[in-house]
This record gives C-alpha cells, structure tokens and sequence, in this order.
C-alpha cells in the first residue's frame, strides 16, 4: 500500500509579485527550492493564511538570493502581494517506507530568504 506524505513544506513565505499574463506556476527563490528539496515543475500546493484560499500548480526556479515568491497565470487572482503562503509539495510512497521518511521544512525569515 501507498499513501501520500509531506515531502517539502517552506512555511510562511511572502508573495512578491502577481503575474497574470503568464502560462501559469509559481516562480519560486532557487534557494529556497534547493532547501526545500523541491525541483522544477514539480507539482504544489499552496496555502494563502491571507484568504485561505488552496490550489496547486507547478514550481519554476526563480534567481537565487532573491526572495522572489510570484504566483503566475489565473492563480494571481488568488494572492495579493504581500499575502502569506504555506508551499507544501507531497510524495507517495510505501506505507513502511513513510513510517521512516523525513520531509524537508524550511522556515524563512520575513524576506523570504533562509535563517542562517
């Protein structure tokens, strides 16, 4: 049996931008995927604490260093700038094999950048 865990969650980060006239994802800080143990055009879910809205897209690397959380295509409809997410991204695995699996979570500080 399979069952689906949390495999990466970064918690409280702030949108940055809202870009409409785009395909679609959210553009996330390559920095923070890479802690985060998140890769390019991997599915996610993201949670506004702002509106308590829900929905999922796909993750696209944005430049490292900067912070940059941008919520693209009809999802920007869902955020403001400003807002607060919750990025929560889920693997499936063996029942016995979750038991033992440690998801990644990360905490950044208000400028969406990584403690150090």
């Amino acid at each position: 049996m399979n069952i689906e865990i949390v495999k990466s969650k970064i918690h409280r980060v702030k949108v940055t931008a809202a870009n409409l006239d785009y395909i679609g994802s959210i553009t996330i800080d390559k920095d923070l995927m890479n802690a985060a143990n998140i890769i390019e055009g991997e599915k996610i879910q993201i949670v506004n604490n702002n509106n308590g809205e829900r929905f999922e897209t796909y993750v696209i690397p944005g430049a490292k260093g900067t912070g940059e959380i941008t919520v693209n295509g009809a999802a920007a409809r869902k955020v403001n700038v400003g807002d607060i997410l919750i990025l929560i991204t889920y693997a499936s695995m063996n029942f016995e094999v979750a038991k033992k699996f440690k998801p990644s979570i990360i905490f950044p500080n208000e400028e969406n950048n990584l403690l150090t």
